[in-house]
């Protein structure tokens, strides 16, 4: 078997700030550093046989936390970063979505249809993203790795897991900053879940719960 797990980043001040930050390199926040403290703790006496990040700062500091005093080093992979908002990239989600009915409706109510002018589709993030996890499965064959990677990343993985369908999208909830996925995927490359968005290393106070829909806070 080999065993992933699949880490979404520490709250970033693009999530305290309410901003839709997909590829926009934004730094950690004071509680994403606490954050951190506690996932390090987690995976204190969990082995690893190799670390992959997203390229963003707030993946990569992620996965310093997972790789404290293992001695192994991060490996960048470009495919595991956050889907690019184009017209909406940076911008608060009041700012960039709140002015564009339709792309505000796909965002909330079908978000497979998400395509905003200049950045990355749904699609073709979900396509992206699956066909990475696989080149790191067929590369790490019976070990066990882990990824700093981002909450688009793990929801539209999670959704082809699970539903093998980009429409049930909606269906999968987001995963918290700093939460644990585990996937064991068998030597045909079947993947079952082990636990899924699990951040119970984190005390409730330390969690900000925020919405992603456009409209609410």
């Amino acid at each position: 078997m080999t065993y992933i797990y699949l880490v979404r980043h520490c709250e970033a001040m693009g999530n305290h700030k309410r901003l839709f930050q997909g590829s926009t390199d934004c730094d950690i926040s004071e509680i994403g550093a606490i954050q951190l403290n506690y996932l390090k703790e987690r995976f204190k006496s969990i082995q690893l046989d190799a670390i992959y990040s997203s390229p963003l700062i707030r993946a990569h500091k992620t996965a310093e936390a997972i790789a404290d005093g293992k001695g192994l080093q991060i490996i960048t992979r470009p495919n595991l970063r956050e889907l690019h908002g184009g017209v909406v990239e940076g911008k608060p989600f009041s700012e960039a979505l709140g002015r564009d009915p339709v792309l505000a409706d796909a965002w909330n109510n079908h978000p497979q249809d998400f395509a905003p002018d200049g950045g990355e589709a749904m699609r073709e993030a979900y396509l992206r993203i699956h066909d990475e996890i696989t080149a790191l499965v067929h590369q790490n064959r019976g070990k066990t790795i882990a990824c700093a990677t981002h909450g688009g990343v793990l929801r539209c993985l999670m959704c082809r897991v699970l539903y093998y369908d980009i429409t049930r999208l909606k269906d999968v909830p987001w995963c918290e900053n700093t939460a644990v996925t585990l996937l064991k995927v068998d030597d045909n490359d079947k993947i079952s879940v082990e636990f899924f968005n699990d951040y119970s290393h984190v005390p409730p106070e330390y969690m900000p719960k925020r919405s992603r829909l456009v409209g609410k806070v």
